[in-house]
Order: C-alpha cells, then sequence, then structure tokens
C-alpha cells in the first residue's frame, strides 16, 4: 500500500470522477423508460387480480398466475431500485424521492390486489397441489414456494383479513422512512475544532475515521461527545420512531396467530426460535475473553482510562493508508482459492459502474449490496482509504458475488437468498482477505494489526450484533407485554447491556446509553442483527474446511460452498448452510467463535510481547 491518500478531496458528488459512481443506465436508460415500467408493471396488476377464482381450474391456471408473478416481479425489481439507488446518493434530492414514494404507492396497491391468492391457493388440499406439480414440469420451480405457503397455512388470514393487512402497507413503511429523514437528510451534524486546529464536520463516515485514525483521545473523546449528543438532543423523537417499528410487529404478530414477535419474524425462513436465544445465552456467558482484549488495548495504548470510543483506533501506529484502485487487485486475489470461474466474475464486477465508492454530500452512510434482478448487483461505499474499509469493501463484494452466482443460476422464483444465508458470503470473503494479508505481511507490527483486526471483526460482527439482538428481544418483550416505550426506558435496556457486555473493562460514559437511537438495523429491518453472528459462526465453520485439512477435503468443502452461493433461496436456509457443513442448532458452532477470540487475545498477547 501506499502512504499518500489519492481518494477525491471533494464531497461534491459532480466532481468524483464517473468511474467511482453508479451508472444507473443498466437499469433504464432515462426517466422517461422508468415510466414507461411503472405503467406496464400496473397493467400487469391489473391483470393478475383478474385472475381471482381460477386457481381451481387446475395446474394450468395455477402456472399462470405464477408466471404472471414472476413478470411482475422482475418489473418490481427494477421500477423499486431505478429511484431508491438515486435517492441515496442525494437523499436532499425530493424530486426523486417523490418518485421513490410512488413506487411504494403502487407496491401497497398490488399487495392489496393480491390479497387473495394465498388464502384461494390453501383452498386447494396440499395433496392435490402436490399431484398438480408432480404431472406439470413447468410447475416444479415453485414447489419449494408453494409448499411453503402450505407449512405457514395457521397464519395465513382469510382473503378479508390479508386484504385488510394489506392496507396498512405503505403505513408500515412510516417508521423507517421517518428514521432515514431524521437520521440522514434533516440531521446537522456538528463541527468540532480537533488539537491540531483542524475543524471537521461529524459525518458518519468522518467520525468514524476520527475513532480509527486519530491517536489524541481526547479528540476521540470530543468527537463522540458532539456526535452522540446530536442523537441524544431528539431521543424522545427516535424513542416514538422506534416505538411504532415495536408496535407494528406486536400488531402483526397477534393478527397471524404468533405467540411473540420473535415467532413471527423467524417463521418465514423456518428459523427455531432457540437459535437466538442459545446464540444471545452462549455469548452472555462467553464474555470473559471480550473483556480480557479491551483491558490489552487499554495497557498497550497507555491509557488510564478505556472507553468504548477507543475501541477502533489501532494499538500501534501506521502511516499506512490502503487507496481504493491499490486494493481491487488484492481484494480480488484473496478468494483465488474458490476457483478462476469466481475470480472472473469478481473481477468483472469491480470493472466500473456498479459500485459507488466514495462518500459525497447528501449521500447516505454505511455500505449495502443491492440486486437488481436481470441487471446484477449494486454495491454502496464510502471509502475512506482506511483498513476497514478495505475490509468493509471486501464484505460487501461478498454479498454481490453470492447476488451474481444466485442471479446466474436460479430461477427468478427462487433467486432471492435469505438474510440468513447472506451474512455467511460476505464474511467469509473477510476471512479470505485476512488470511491473504497475513500471508504477504513480514513486518511484525502489520501482522499484529491484522491479527487485531481479526479480533475486531469478531467483536463487530458477532459479540456487538449479538447485544443489539439482545437489545432488540428486550425491547419487543415490553411492548409485548403492554409496557411503555420511552428514551429512558430504551436507554436503561442499552446502558444495562453495555455493563453486561463490557463489564469493568470499559469506563462508561453516559452519552452512549443514546446509541440505539442511531442503530439503522433496529428501523429498518428489526430482528436482523443476530443473523451477523450466526452467519459468522458459519463462515468460520466453511472457511476452516475450506483451508485445512487434505487437499480432496477442501476441494469438497470449497464445492459444498460455491453450491451454496448458487441456491438462491431454493431451501429453507437452515438446510442450506446443513448441507454446507453448519449446523446452527449445536451450542458448539456460536461457543467456537467465542473459543476462537480466546485463542486470538492470547496469541495477541504473546506477540506484543516481542514488539518493542
Amino acid at each position: 500500500m501506499t502512504t499518500a491518500n489519492v481518494k477525491p478531496e471533494t464531497r461534491n458528488r459532480a466532481e468524483i470522477p464517473a468511474e467511482y459512481r453508479w451508472d444507473f443506465s443498466a437499469i433504464y436508460p432515462n426517466w422517461e423508460a422508468w415510466t414507461t415500467a411503472l405503467k406496464d408493471m400496473e397493467a400487469k396488476m391489473d391483470a393478475f387480480a383478474a385472475m381471482k377464482g381460477t386457481l381451481k381450474d387446475g395446474p394450468a391456471a395455477v402456472l399462470k398466475a405464477y408466471l404472471a408473478f414472476d413478470e411482475i416481479g422482475m418489473l418490481q425489481y427494477k421500477v423499486f431500485r431505478y429511484p431508491q439507488l438515486q435517492r441515496d446518493v442525494d437523499t436532499r434530492n425530493q424530486e426523486i424521492a417523490g418518485k421513490f414514494q410512488r413506487v411504494g404507492a403502487i407496491f401497497a396497491k398490488f399487495g392489496t390486489t393480491t390479497a387473495w391468492f394465498t388464502p384461494e391457493l390453501l383452498t386447494i388440499p396440499q395433496a392435490t397441489m402436490e399431484t398438480w406439480i408432480g404431472e406439470t414440469p413447468a410447475l416444479r420451480p415453485y414447489r419449494f414456494g408453494i409448499l411453503e405457503n402450505y407449512r405457514q397455512q395457521a397464519h395465513v388470514l382469510d382473503e378479508k383479513g390479508e386484504r385488510l393487512m394489506s392496507f396498512a402497507a405503505r403505513f408500515n413503511q412510516t417508521p423507517a422512512a421517518t428514521f432515514q429523514e431524521l437520521s440522514t437528510s434533516d440531521i446537522k451534524f456538528p463541527k468540532v475544532t480537533l488539537a491540531d486546529g483542524k475543524e471537521i464536520t461529524l459525518s458518519p463516515g468522518t467520525y468514524q475515521s476520527v475513532l480509527q485514525t486519530n491517536y489524541n483521545q481526547t479528540d476521540r473523546a470530543q468527537a463522540f461527545e458532539a456526535y452522540l449528543k446530536t442523537y441524544a438532543a431528539t431521543a424522545n423523537t427516535y424513542a416514538a420512531i422506534y416505538n411504532g417499528v415495536l408496535q407494528r410487529g406486536w400488531f402483526s404478530a397477534q393478527a397471524r396467530n404468533y405467540p411473540t414477535t420473535l415467532d413471527a419474524a423467524l417463521d418465514d425462513n423456518a428459523i427455531p426460535p432457540a437459535v437466538v436465544t442459545t446464540l444471545v445465552e452462549t455469548v452472555r456467558a462467553g464474555t470473559a475473553p471480550l473483556q480480557r482484549y479491551l483491558k490489552l488495548r487499554k495497557k498497550l495504548l497507555g491509557l488510564e482510562t478505556y472507553h468504548l470510543y477507543d475501541g477502533s483506533i489501532p494499538i500501534y501506529k501506521t502511516e499506512t493508508v490502503y487507496p481504493y484502485d491499490e486494493v481491487k487487485d488484492l481484494v480480488i486475489s484473496s478468494v483465488a482459492p474458490l476457483g478462476g470461474d469466481y475470480v472472473a466474475k469478481y473481477r468483472k464486477f469491480v470493472s466500473g459502474g456498479r459500485i459507488d465508492v466514495y462518500e459525497n454530500e447528501g449521500k447516505r452512510s454505511g455500505a449495502y449490496n443491492a440486486g437488481v434482478y436481470g441487471v446484477g448487483p449494486y454495491l454502496l461505499l464510502n471509502y475512506n482509504d482506511t483498513l476497514d474499509a478495505v475490509f468493509t469493501f471486501a464484505h460487501e463484494a461478498g454479498h454481490a458475488l453470492h447476488t451474481v452466482h444466485s442471479y446466474e443460476n436460479q430461477p427468478f422464483v427462487t433467486a432471492s437468498y435469505t438474510i440468513f444465508v447472506a451474512e455467511v458470503a460476505s464474511t467469509t470473503n473477510e476471512r479470505f482477505l485476512l488470511n491473504k494479508l497475513l500471508e504477504t505481511t513480514t513486518d511484525p507490527k502489520q501482522r499484529f494489526l491484522l491479527l487485531q483486526h481479526a479480533v475486531d471483526s469478531i467483536l463487530g460482527t458477532f459479540y456487538t450484533q449479538v447485544l443489539f439482538a439482545d437489545f432488540e428481544l428486550q425491547a419487543h418483550k415490553l411492548v409485548e407485554q403492554g409496557q411503555p416505550i420511552t428514551a429512558d426506558v430504551l436507554s436503561k435496556i442499552y446502558q444495562g447491556l453495555l455493563k453486561d457486555y463490557y463489564g469493568d473493562a470499559v469506563t462508561m460514559d453516559e452519552l452512549y446509553k443514546y446509541t440505539w437511537a442511531r442503530i439503522p438495523h433496529f428501523y429498518n429491518t428489526p430482528y436482523y442483527v443476530y443473523q451477523y453472528a450466526t452467519c459468522f459462526a458459519s463462515s468460520a465453520q466453511l472457511f476452516r474446511a475450506m483451508t485445512t485439512g487434505d487437499t480432496a477435503a477442501r476441494a469438497a468443502a470449497t464445492e459444498r460452498y460455491l453450491t451454496l452461493l448458487k441456491s438462491g433461496g431454493n431451501d429453507l436456509p437452515m438446510q442450506q448452510l446443513q448441507k454446507a457443513g453448519v449446523d446452527l442448532t449445536q451450542r458448539e458452532t456460536v461457543q467456537a467463535v467465542v473459543d476462537q477470540l480466546d485463542e486470538l487475545v492470547t496469541q495477541m498477547e504473546s506477540e506484543a510481547a516481542k514488539i518493542k
């Protein structure tokens, strides 16, 4: 890597070279084409609604309905992503935001006009339906989805009930949309002056950069206080928004006859609730290596007190930066063990137009991969040349390559993989990158920093996400019990979790209790975060199988893994992972990550003693 930072200094999107920005023309050439597609989709929706009452006519009628569903679904991907992606790179553009809302209105209408479908399908006896599928080859790609409807039959309402639920579709989007506007469009990030006299605006990306690169603890403390106060100032509003999320979940769970919101959230993928509760219990009992690592950091950093805002700074200083153009080949080469075909697909993906690389004014924070069926994945980054940014790139590109393999090998109906499997592909790519960097780095200090990153990955992707999941479980239980949800209540839960997980290893700053207010997953995708941890445990097991043992065993494990990537959503995710070689019903699968952290911390303690 280089010691010169070559990322664009500008945050004006128009001044960032086109090669680092998304090209939307692969979806539609212009807004006129998008408008035409929107009208076409509405016409197809009306035609689908006219099929009501026909399913009993036989397999041909069922097939006709599913084919029509596919046509609409493929259009939905494109008409949704075209404004959504453009909104995310400039959240201030109200014209695009309006177009995106228009899509939401049409989707809500479709939900209402198709409310009849599943109840009508379920009036056909399952045995009859299975006979029809067996006698009709064209129906067989739909077998898994059709039979899943029967599995969940107890939670499907009659036509009137489903129609009533569908009317809430647009309203259900309100909490997430409100959070997005409050935390992105309307938020005023504070300015702070650092010890060197430089004034900075603490956008999410800049704030993370301070925590990751600034060795002045006073600067980090100042940045933390100013940044968290921004959210604390509107904590009551965030609590009201989150209460809306919780109440929505409990309403839906009760309406569909689930005992808890957790049962409702997991049933779509047939995940046993014990997977989540066992995960939380195992990690709560395994916080000792986490706390030991934080105490090691405090000692090596020479700090009198250790705070959570000290958790991202490398223990040893380095002038190394990781320019995007220089790391692309490195990241691609790291996955060479997955074979030439995987590498070729990777290289094609990064060649231009599909990765929005740098932060710009109005761009949403964070990183994600968004699939567009028939087009491919789009990847959003806010790349800042840090080692963490390199691993974020590898992580999100893992998602993108999962999408590529799924789209190429599955028909539309089973092309979408579940969230439960998604994070396996991303965290596996991170493990390959770490392996590559350790193989090619001889400097002991750099090797220590890489080991530190491995530990930090466990903290961020495993422990922190389980803490988040713990928070969600507690908050949802309060709603289920009819208890009040206020900023004070939520802050008390979060503060208690910080004490439980970090113990006396951290000096707890009062403002950190407001962290719940700024976690997008809580508002956008409830009961999502636990899957980072289960997937991390899964990827650890899969990576070990692909990189240890004899040649034949490694090759077989790699083939099973690639099959998983190609499988899309053609089976329940627990079964897909079991085929790949992972059983998440076993407590040992989770405990293995706790044990791995313990071993890494021991290794770091030993390595630190060698560095002067």
